[in-house]
């Protein structure tokens, strides 16, 4: 796993945060990360939708974050 310094946050940067109410904090919410390889961090609330295998976690990010990260990455 990336450490955070090695990751690109794709959201929250100012650009519309995604929850529209102005509360977070610089950590705090839940937001998407592109790391070296390419590859997706996302943050977010604790799923208990199902148990995750063992390594892996379930995690519920608004669409509004998925959107942003869409838009950050020009796709």
């Amino acid at each position: 796993m990336s450490r955070r310094e090695e990751l690109t946050r794709l959201t929250g940067n100012g650009n519309g945060n995604g929850n529209g109410n102005g509360t977070c904090g610089k950590d705090d919410c839940p937001n998407v990360y592109r790391t070296g390889s390419g590859a997706f961090v996302v943050q977010g609330a604790v799923s208990h939708a199902f148990t995750a295998p063992d390594g892996e976690a379930l995690v519920e990010i608004p669409e509004e974050i998925l959107r942003e990260a869409v838009r950050a990455l020009g796709w």
